[in-house]
């Protein structure tokens, strides 16, 4: 069976790799610690994989020179269809962690119940670090891309993306 791919904003999908298992190191040799480098990781997850990929490009487009986050989309099902695919989140959300949480953006209903289902999951499907948005999916895609891509931890890039809840718009 194929692997499902994520697709990053660039527009080529990345191969979504199944981790080899871990193997135990030689006694000689000693594990080094996990480094935390790199920006957050945004996830848009749309029952439209058409909703999630110009989402996706119009908060990239909004980015002007500051160099883009990494940013995947899990859109629709693995067929194309509407709806949401756990296989395509998880994808999704590995391919753009860098060690320092990866924040993910639903668009309604049942994309949320299966992003809260894959955190709840022990263990988690979902990098560590990984942490479900709370906000509207325009406007909170926007504040978390440019967010992350300025640098910002993801505390920073989760109260951005909750402060777009109360953007006015007249």
């Amino acid at each position: 069976m194929d692997a499902p791919e994520a697709e990053l904003v660039a527009g080529e999908p990345a191969a979504a790799e199944t981790p080899a298992p871990e193997q135990a190191p030689a006694p000689e040799q000693e594990q080094a610690p996990k480094t935390r480098t790199g920006r957050v990781g945004v996830v848009l997850v749309s029952h439209s994989r058409a909703v999630a990929q110009s989402v996706a490009e119009l908060a990239g487009a909004l980015l002007g020179s500051v160099e883009p986050a990494p940013l995947a989309v899990a859109g629709g099902t693995p067929d194309g269809g509407i709806g949401t695919s756990a296989e395509l989140i998880t994808a999704a959300a590995r391919s753009v962690d860098e060690g320092v949480g990866v924040a993910v953006l639903c668009d309604m209903g049942s994309a949320v119940l299966t992003v809260k289902s894959l955190l709840g999951e022990e263990p988690s499907q979902l990098p560590e670090g990984a942490r479900i948005v709370d906000a509207p999916f325009l406007e909170g895609a926007v504040a978390i891309t440019l967010t992350s891509a300025i640098g910002g931890d993801i505390e920073t890039v989760l109260a951005a993306a909750e402060d777009a809840r109360s953007y006015r718009k007249r």
